[in-house]
């Protein structure tokens, strides 16, 4: 079982929502969709669904063009941001409900919601209403009524989002768990690169309508292959600073260079685009070998554990995550360095040209 776009695009009103996209999701997958706010991930889980029809292409399941069957002949499920259950029915009731409209026996209805609640940890809510349960409970009772209709399709649209921090990391470790045991095409839409790192899987990157790159999830985070990708995939987005390759050596700002080494050693000469990931940027040289450039603070955000760092390099705004709370002056000179390992080189195009070396040894 498979779902398959086929050069599906969308546009409304002359706009281009989703430009042609091909992309083959493969039954018991989980797959990530991740990117900003309107990147495209809500259009296209609608054009998966059946809720939109494509401007072009075709989408196929198991092999069957499915592009103009209405969602109601379709096996999906969708569940949204915004969780929704009767309030007025029990949870039993709720999870039943897609099994009642379809008219299937009572003794099959009791069996499959009993199995659902018990994989959803609700069995003991069962004869409780949705407002007499909490707000990870709920989006439970969601979620069980969109698997109890044994759809090969489940379609995730940040469902976690409204939810507090704690019932986030319960659920996210929850659902993994769930998609396994249901068997289905899991696609779960996310904002967050640690989200999609959690869920595992595979994920597609999403900018402005297009897919970027889709690819097992720890491979596409490694090995970014455009600068685009690097800039979805990480939270902060990845710094860049222009270098340029010179014989032996990479020039960077503040007059650093170093030694261009392994597969940096065969780049032509030339420029090109350095990109780094925020956690990567340090306050205290550790590596002998690393990069030290002068930068001045516009901004410190501290998070508890952890300080986010709002940099001003040259007119380049960059933005470092480090441990610790910082007490830093606003306006400062903050001197940051980078060890070199943690680089990725992107060319001109934005197309990447060598990962980080850390990455190709993982």
């Amino acid at each position: 079982m498979a779902l398959t776009l086929e050069g599906v695009s969308k546009s409304v009103g002359g706009r281009v929502h989703i430009h042609p996209t091909d992309l083959t999701l493969a039954r018991g997958t989980m797959n990530v969709l991740l990117g900003p706010t309107l990147a495209g991930k809500t259009s296209l889980m609608r054009l998966m669904a059946g809720l939109d029809a494509p401007t072009s292409g075709r989408v196929l399941w198991e092999g069957a063009d499915v592009t103009g069957k209405r969602v109601q002949d379709r096996g999906v499920a969708m569940v949204y941001q915004q969780f929704i259950n009767y309030p007025a029915m029990t949870v039993f009731e709720n999870i039943a409900s897609p099994l009642r409209l379809q008219g299937r026996p009572k003794d099959e209805i009791r069996r499959r919601v009993g199995e659902v609640a018990e994989l959803m940890k609700l069995t003991p809510m069962l004869d409780r209403r949705p407002l007499e349960l909490s707000g990870g409970q709920q989006q439970r009772c969601a979620l069980a009524r969109a698997l109890v209709k044994d759809a090969g399709l489940v379609l995730l649209d940040e469902p976690l989002a409204n939810l507090d921090y704690k019932l986030r990391e319960e659920l996210r470790i929850e659902i993994p768990r769930i998609f396994e045991a249901s068997g289905a095409i899991f696609v779960y839409a996310t904002t967050e690169p640690e989200e999609a790192l959690l869920l595992g899987g595979a994920t597609a990157t999403l900018w402005e309508g297009r897919v970027t790159q889709f690819g097992p999830t720890p491979e596409v985070y490694r090995r970014p292959q455009d600068a685009t990708t690097a800039r979805v995939f990480s939270d902060p987005p990845m710094n860049f600073l222009p270098i340029e390759k010179r014989g032996e050596r990479l020039a960077f700002g503040d007059g650093q260079t170093v030694a261009a080494e392994g597969p940096l050693a065969r780049l032509p000469d030339g420029r090109y685009l350095a990109g780094f990931r925020p956690n990567h940027l340090e306050l205290e040289r550790h590596a002998a070998h690393s990069m030290t450039f002068t930068t001045h603070l516009a901004v410190a955000e501290i998070t508890g554990s952890e300080t986010f760092v709002h940099l001003d390099h040259h007119g380049e705004r960059w933005v470092g995550l480090v441990h610790g709370v910082r007490e830093l002056e606003i306006g400062a000179p903050l001197e940051v360095h980078l060890d070199p390992v943690h680089v990725y080189v992107f060319g001109e195009d934005g197309a990447l040209v060598a990962p980080a070396a850390y990455a190709t040894a993982a």
